[in-house]
Formats: structure tokens, sequence, C-alpha cells
């Protein structure tokens, strides 16, 4: 089929709408027709450079969710079936993902590619396109079916998008990765989408102060609707501040932003047993510093998590159930909408930080 939809040439300059062919799913592939995209971070670091290994030409969108259209040989879903789209959808059969964790997979298909090792974009003249992921800023994307995960159709399909990365990256982190417990200090140092989310994860764990971190006084303000009992912001009193508001440092320090200097100063914040969760993917490339005595002494740690450690297939399901229950609050983080003809302004206002979480939407059939 024929789509049309906005393509990454160069990084530094604008997307550019394209005609390109979509090609039929093929073994163990779905075809889905987006309802939305939400606007990711890791896109615009595509988009503007930072990130300097997305092959191109390419189709961005790491986050979104829509309908199965069309299912090759031998699929589990059925045209009709309502998904998200997981970028780490993992091969199966390595340990990591007989671990339930496929974000650790060792069997990978190359960056931008399927699993056959091609592409299922096409321009006109034949040139491949690549796919960011699951390319959820296509009007019709091609999928393996391990990437679409079925949710209940109550979740309306536009915040159900959310879920595919900022909610699983976000809540993921806290749950599954620094397993905060009722009562354990946390603060979040970014309060962007992952980091509104992160907000969320600590409030349902319990946790107690919950301190969000920010620049901005509007994405302070947001935090606290989400659950933040205490706002504190990143200037040169940062860490007196936490230092006040916890007695003797956090417990858990989530950094939910790209940027070395805050997962320094994360470090600093934390008390004795404390731990940093790294979410935010910084430039490739980038290093930081990190005093080993500062680890030793007080026996604090740092731990990595991708995709909040989550089990898309298990994770997915229980976010969508809990937003169900109005234990998840997703509606409140869509700041604005935008067509795919306005993508580029998207990333404008989200490196603006103007942004909660952008959507990108496509019209209904």
């Amino acid at each position: 089929m024929r789509i049309e939809t906005a393509v990454l040439s160069r990084p530094g300059e604008d997307m550019t709408l394209e005609t390109l062919e979509l090609d039929d799913p093929r073994d163990g592939e779905v075809r889905v027709r987006m309802a939305a995209s939400g606007v990711c971070h890791s896109c615009l670091s595509a988009f503007d450079g930072s990130h300097t290994r997305t092959p191109k030409p390419v189709v961005l969108g790491d986050e979104g969710a829509g309908v199965v259209d069309a299912v090759g040989p031998g699929s589990r879903l059925a045209p009709g079936d309502h998904v998200v789209l997981s970028w780490a959808p993992g091969c199966g059969h390595c340990r990591w993902c007989l671990a339930g964790r496929p974000v650790l997979c060792t069997d990978q298909p190359g960056a931008g590619l399927m699993r056959d090792g091609t592409t299922r974009f096409r321009r006109l003249d034949g040139t491949p396109v690549h796919h960011y992921g699951p390319a959820t800023y296509a009007p019709y994307t091609v999928v393996s079916e391990r990437a679409a995960i079925p949710v209940p159709k109550e979740v309306p399909l536009d915040v159900a998008a959310l879920i595919g990365c900022s909610v699983a990256t976000g809540v993921g982190g806290v749950v599954n990765a620094a397993r905060v417990a009722p009562g354990q200090s946390v603060g979040v140092f970014g309060c962007g989408g992952i980091g509104l989310n992160a907000v969320q994860g600590a409030a349902l764990s319990g946790a107690y102060p919950l301190v969000a971190v920010d620049v901005l006084d509007r994405k302070l303000a947001l935090a606290e609707r989400f659950g933040a009992t205490h706002t504190v912001r990143a200037d040169d009193r940062l860490l007196d501040e936490i230092s006040r508001i916890t007695g003797t440092g956090l417990d858990h320090a989530v950094v939910a932003v790209g940027n070395t200097r805050v997962f320094e100063q994360a470090i600093e914040s934390l008390g004795p047993s404390g731990q940093v969760v790294l979410l935010g993917n910084p430039p490739t490339g980038a290093m930081a510093t990190i005093s080993p005595h500062r680890l030793l002494y007080g026996e604090r740690r740092v731990v990595g998590s991708v995709y909040g450690s989550t089990n898309p297939p298990v994770d997915f399901p229980r976010f969508a159930e809990l937003y169900l229950a109005r234990r998840l609050r997703l509606d409140e983080l869509v700041s604005h909408r935008y067509g795919i003809e306005e993508a580029n302004e998207a990333f404008r206002a989200l490196a603006a930080g103007e942004q909660a979480r952008g959507l990108i939407v496509f019209p209904t059939p």
C-alpha cells in the first residue's frame, strides 16, 4: 500500500512529507493502522543528531497505539485487535527473553531493520527507508507481532499510545528497577513525559517524601498534580534543599533526563544505601564523573534501566488496567495534539520544554 508520512533524511534538518510504499506483513508480522504516536525525546535525539547511530532515511516514532489491520501467516493476533507497540519485542528464545527481560535480548535485528534484515518502507524509486523501532510516525506500520501488545478496547487509543514508552519507562523504572518500598524517599530529576510517569510510579509505590526536580516551574506544578509531595528548582541550592527535606539524603534518585551533570547531582543527593536509577539516555559518547568513595562509603549504587526494565506483554496490559481503575493518569499527560504534517513543530516544542507529552494523531478512517 502507499502511505504519506514524515521521513528524516539528515539529522538537524526538518523531516519531509513523502509518499512511501509499505510492504505487506510477512511471517510473524502484523500491519497496524496507527491512532496516535507520542512525541518522544529519543526521537528528538535522532532528529537533532544527538544520537548518531540512527540509520537514514528513517521513519521515526517509538511510542504508539493502533488497530491491527492485516496479519502475516501464523499470527496469533487478528484484524481489529487494539494494540500498544513496543520498541523492544525481543527474539523470544534467548536467555534474557526467556527470563522475561526482552529489553536485554541478545538476538535483535540490525538498527532500522526487520528481523529478516530488510525494511517494509520504500521510496517510490525503491530506496529502503528504515524503521525507528516500530516507526509509529507512519499512519500504517508493519512490526513483529511480538511488538504489538493487545490492550482492552476500553482504553482510548490516543492515551494508550503513551504506555508504549513514557509510561513503561517512567512507571516501570520505579516499580521494576528501583523497587521503591512504602515510606522510602524518592527524587525524580526531570519532569517531562518520563519523569511525570516516574512520579506516578513512586506515588503508586507509597514513596514519601516524593521530590520532583526540574528547571521549569510549570513542570514542577505538573509534578505536584501527579503526586509529588515536594518540588525543588534545579539550581545551586538543589542538594541543600534535598538534604533539608529528607534529612539524610534520598533513598532513590530517578534520573529521567539524558544529562550527565544531572546524573552526577543525583548521585550526590543520595543518603546511605541510596541508589540512582538512570532512565534518561545521554548523547552518544557522553561521559560522567563519579567518585568511587561516594559509592563505597555509604554503600550507594547506580542502576541502569532500559525501557523501565519492563516485560511489555505482562506490563502493558497491567498499566492499561491501572488506567481503567483510575490509578494511572494518562489523559492529563497530553499537552498538545499534532497532525503528522506538524511533526517538526512537535519536536521544536519538545526541545523548548513546552510539553508534558505531545501526541501525533492520525485521522480515523
